[in-house]
């Protein structure tokens, strides 16, 4: 087995935003600060919940520059990389592993797609030219397409290969990979709502979304888990059900940034063609927020 990254939650951090859309640094150092606070064991910058796609190339390089630099090696720092477009991938990774991230997330190629020997010959050229560790990221909602098991079988030896955020939300897929990669690969959930599943099958914990709001609680859940303790770990899955699905009703991270707004990170502000979320929706999730003990 590779070195393991990291083993718990590594938060996919919102991109805070001032009124006029600008990025609030501010308010995103003061989000790094209180996750790690907090005990969060990992961050992500520039991933789907940071807005990667609506950020200027000059913006995506200095967001991931700062979360480096803020987090101070306190916590890896995993940089959101991945293009449909491989020389700009290739850039970013660059960049990332010059101003010293952990290891950089990449994407499945999107829109245009890819074949699974395209996927193949996509991340080992990342993987070849990268001096970070790479994750690969699977969200075929998202992108179009999907990495399939004998794909990452086929990828699982590369040395700087190192783990996967998986987000097919297909339970008997991701038991396919793990029959052909738990030696090789580490698998992180990338659904919220499929943290203890995953972990269960040997997964080491999850690149998530909710831990923006509730950092400790994530963890906490994380920790059971890999101690053995699924019956518990089930349990917090299911108190947190209703919030995670409740981040997930409208596109994220449309959700997750008004409730970051909510809890003084940033405004609620996003760049179309992501939309404020709807009033009914952010009310029924400001009452569960509360019902989860958070201070709004």
């Amino acid at each position: 087995m590779k070195k393991t990254l990291f083993e718990g939650v590594a938060t996919a951090l919102v991109t805070p935003m001032n009124k006029d859309g600008s990025i609030d640094y501010k308010a995103l150092d003061a989000l790094v600060d209180w996750q790690i606070e907090e005990g969060i064991n990992a961050l992500v910058a520039c991933g789907t919940t940071g807005e990667a796609s609506t950020l200027t190339d000059d913006e995506h390089r200095k967001v991931i520059t700062h979360v480096v630099e803020r987090a101070n090696k306190r916590v890896p720092v995993i940089a959101g990389t991945g293009s449909n477009d491989l020389d700009y991938a290739l850039s970013l990774t660059h960049h990332a592993c010059e101003v010293g991230a952990d290891a950089v997330l990449t994407v499945t190629p999107y829109y245009n797609k890819a074949t699974q020997a395209g996927l193949i010959q996509m991340f080992t050229s990342l993987a070849d030219h990268s001096t970070a560790p790479v994750i690969l990221y699977n969200v075929p909602s998202r992108t179009g397409v999907n990495i399939e098991p004998a794909t990452y079988k086929a990828l699982m030896n590369h040395e700087n290969i190192i783990a996967i955020k998986e987000a097919n939300g297909n339970i008997s897929k991701i038991v396919e990979t793990m029959s052909y990669v738990h030696e090789s690969l580490d698998i992180y959930s990338g659904n919220d709502d499929q943290i203890v599943p995953i972990m269960s099958l040997g997964g080491k914990g999850v690149i998530s979304v909710v831990s923006n709001l509730l950092p400790r609680k994530t963890v906490e859940m994380c920790k059971l888990a890999l101690n053995g303790n699924y019956p518990q770990a089930a349990k917090m899955q299911y108190e947190l059900h209703a919030l995670i699905d409740s981040l997930f009703c409208e596109v994220n991270p449309i959700p997750v940034k008004a409730a970051m707004a909510k809890m003084g990170y940033g405004t609620d502000t996003l760049r179309l063609p992501l939309t404020s979320m709807t009033e009914n929706n952010r009310e029924k999730m400001f009452k569960l927020m509360r019902e989860q003990g958070i201070n709004i």
